[in-house]
């Protein structure tokens, strides 16, 4: 099947990795008809967790519908070994595409998916990918961290820092806009405690508020919650401008 033919699905968080993967295949041209986003109830191996239901207000603003995807329960798993519970995951996500494939016209094209680095993930979603028999658009896959920060920026993505989990990232970072600034001292923490720059293996998480693809930014209202080691923002409102 080409690239043309068919309809495809984004997988989507609304954090900047999704993000971007949604705008470079639309920017390539690709006629992507659904946003897919995965509410995990808890930890997840497989999926971006926090302010999944931001995802919402951000395919409002991009303009594609989005659909929800609500696991049975992601913490049932949680005792077994990470390997068994990715694939425990993965199954409401494919359930998901194959009810899109019946559904679109044209069926199921492909998925796009922005992971960077995670072998973990991107084995999982090719396999998933094989057995849906539809293309895989990976553009952020094994490409430097850095080069597709300086991407996102200059491609006028405003990212919102709205979880940390990692050393060097203190309660300063909560609520954050990443800068030129910021992915200086992100590339430090890197040097000095192995912080990803783009977050990759859940150091922290991201929201984009505003981006190219967007027609009107999401406003945040919220409130620092920070726990020791690591934190979050509590979204107390949030809204399109």
């Amino acid at each position: 099947m080409s690239e043309t033919d068919g309809a495809w699905v984004s997988l989507f968080s609304g954090g900047k990795d999704s993000s971007w993967a949604l705008y470079r295949a639309l920017e390539r041209g690709l006629d992507v008809r659904r946003l897919v986003t995965v509410h995990p109830a808890g930890d997840s191996y497989m999926y971006h967790v926090p302010a999944t239901d931001l995802a919402t207000l951000a395919a409002e603003s991009v303009g594609i519908p989005l659909v929800d995807v609500e696991p049975d329960d992601f913490e049932a798993e949680a005792a077994a070994d990470s390997g068994t519970q990715g694939d425990a995951e993965l199954e409401p996500l494919e359930a998901a595409l194959r009810d899109l494939d019946a559904e679109l016209e044209g069926g199921l094209a492909g998925v796009t998916a922005g992971a960077v680095e995670s072998e973990y993930q991107t084995s999982r979603i090719e396999a998933m990918c094989d057995r849906l028999d539809c293309d895989l658009f990976a553009p952020l896959w094994r490409e430097d961290p850095r080069t597709l920060a300086d991407q996102m920026l200059d491609a006028g993505f405003e990212i919102v820092i709205v979880q940390v989990a990692a050393g060097g990232l203190d309660e300063s970072w909560l609520g954050r806009t990443i800068d030129e600034a910021a992915l200086e001292e992100l590339e430090a923490l890197n040097e000095r405690y192995g912080v990803h720059i783009l977050g990759e293996g859940g150091e922290f998480e991201t929201l984009v508020v505003d981006g190219p693809h967007m027609d009107r930014r999401i406003a945040l209202e919220y409130e620092p919650k920070w726990e020791g080691t690591r934190g979050r923002i509590q979204i107390t409102d949030a809204r399109l401008e």
